[in-house]
């Protein structure tokens, strides 16, 4: 049996190569880096980071996770774009809520993230350039779609650069956003069932209130606990395990086509028979796959609805493009929000 004392001089030296490695790849970054400046190219490019996290994944045959590449290459990648172009997010604040998780799910610990204090907020901060990106929350796999980040939509020029779906599992109790407090609605009426629950404006806000208070609990992220100091007493208590939150990143610009994408569009129609089901026929013809649809009326005009939809597909696709400008023939108004990398979790 080897000597723990030479295996770890041994890890010290795989340690060594991996530092000068990185340091390797800093040095190309800058170069790439000088390029974009010279061809006035974006710095953050999904499409790019997706190639990346999908040939290490594939090309790993060995013991390391497979998530814990993704995680580790994140925090390279996202410390490499500072040495490019130190990129500003703003996202759906305070820190600690889930939206500041999906942000750093997304583009790692070295992007200056900015907290806002609404969706609108955050809209504003990228179309004025006060920050490259945006990160908002746009539907939950329990409670649905958030309307206010679709009716931001309908008025702002800005593209869906790309989508985070973040597993929404390591919460506690008592104090609370409304929408986790649904979420977990059977399991606190099963194990606290005269314990008061009260609203708070965040999950993000309730663990600062518990962190204040000795006798009070939160349903909140484990983030969140770790960022307030706070012991987490129960795990995964919302009634669905199953429970995900799909944010979006919005930008000036949708990224290319990476093989494996969805487009989203906005459209409205007058509320009669068979309109629906019209606008829905040039994507049947042209055998397109559509992920989601939504409805909901829209605020100037009466009885006429704003319907969001998903698809399989880049709108530089042919069959895309003519699905769109057939849908485009037939309705109110058609708007294409984005083509953007599809995330699977």
């Amino acid at each position: 049996m080897a000597d723990i004392g030479e295996l770890r001089k041994k890890i010290d030296d795989v340690d060594d190569n991996i530092l000068e490695l990185l340091n390797r790849r800093a040095e190309l970054v800058k170069e790439v880096g000088k390029v974009k400046v010279q061809g006035n190219t974006d710095f953050y490019v999904p499409t790019r980071e997706k190639e990346i996290y999908d040939r290490l994944m594939k090309n790993n045959k060995g013991h390391f996770p497979n998530e814990s590449i993704r995680a580790i290459f994140r925090e390279i990648i996202s410390a490499s774009l500072s040495l490019e172009h130190p990129l500003k997010i703003a996202f759906f604040g305070p820190q600690a809520t889930y939206t500041h998780l999906a942000s750093l799910k997304q583009f790692g610990h070295s992007a200056d993230l900015i907290p806002v204090t609404s969706i609108a907020e955050v809209f504003e901060e990228v179309e004025k350039g006060g920050a490259n990106y945006g990160v908002v929350p746009i539907e939950n796999s329990t409670e649905g779609i958030v309307t206010h980040t679709l009716d931001m939509f309908v008025d702002s020029n800005l593209q869906i650069v790309a989508e985070v779906m973040l597993e929404i599992s390591d919460i506690k109790k008592v104090y609370s956003h409304p929408q986790p407090i649904a979420q977990c609605r059977n399991w606190l009426a099963k194990n606290l069932p005269n314990i008061p629950v009260m609203e708070t404006a965040s999950t993000a806000a309730a663990a600062q209130m518990v962190a204040n208070d000795p006798e009070a609990a939160a349903i909140a992220s484990e983030f969140a606990a770790s960022i307030y100091d706070l012991k987490v007493v129960k795990k995964r208590i919302e009634d669905n395990v199953n429970n995900f939150t799909r944010f979006l990143v919005i930008g000036k610009k949708s990224p290319d086509k990476s093989g494996s994408d969805k487009t989203s569009v906005m459209f409205a129609v007058k509320d009669e028979a068979g309109a629906l089901c019209r606008m829905l026929e040039p994507f049947s013809r042209h055998n397109i796959n559509l992920a989601k649809i939504e409805s909901r009326p829209m605020k100037t005009r009466a009885w006429e609805y704003l319907f969001f939809l998903d698809m399989d597909g880049h709108i530089s696709e042919p069959h895309v493009k003519d699905a769109i400008d057939e849908l485009s023939k037939i309705c109110l108004f058609v708007k294409v929000l984005g083509s953007y990398p599809r995330n699977k979790g």
